[in-house]
């Protein structure tokens, strides 16, 4: 039995590391190398929310430690997150992570997703053509160094 449970032990310890951090590191290189969107945003949206899970589990450490089952709820919780199955991170998302962003103006709406060409600022685009004429200079104009 002692051995049984300290073979459990491990693969309990080493579990954490490999769901919380090196599944999803080797998703997100994949999601990159894909043309699918959707892997991309699942992963993104991953670490995002695994982001602040650790940032919230750091200043509430002295809490979690009176938890004995919090070690498990929390890779119950990534693996919800992690695994194809559920994604859960895009999931939650979805459901929480954006709608914070439209509400407290994180994001305008849609604006990511455009060309920096399509964007028109409120002032118009003087600013930028100002900019672009600058730094390409237009025929002709070029000087000898």
């Amino acid at each position: 039995m002692g051995k049984l449970w300290t073979f459990a032990t491990q693969v309990h310890t080493l579990s954490g590391p490999v769901l919380t951090l090196l599944y999803p590191l080797y998703a997100s290189v994949i999601a990159i190398e894909s043309t699918s969107k959707l892997d991309d945003e699942q992963w993104l949206a991953y670490w995002i929310i695994y982001s602040f899970l650790t940032l919230m589990e750091m200043v509430l450490q002295p809490a979690l430690e009176w938890i004995p089952i919090w070690y498990d709820v929390k890779l119950f919780f990534v693996a919800w997150l992690a695994l194809p199955q559920f994604k859960g991170a895009a999931f939650l998302y979805e459901r929480l992570v954006r709608d914070q962003i439209k509400k407290y103006g994180g994001v305008r709406d849609q604006q990511h997703h455009k060309s920096p060409t399509s964007y028109k600022s409120p002032t118009g685009n003087k600013g930028k053509q100002k900019f672009v004429d600058f730094v390409i200079p237009k025929k002709g104009e070029h000087e000898a160094y």
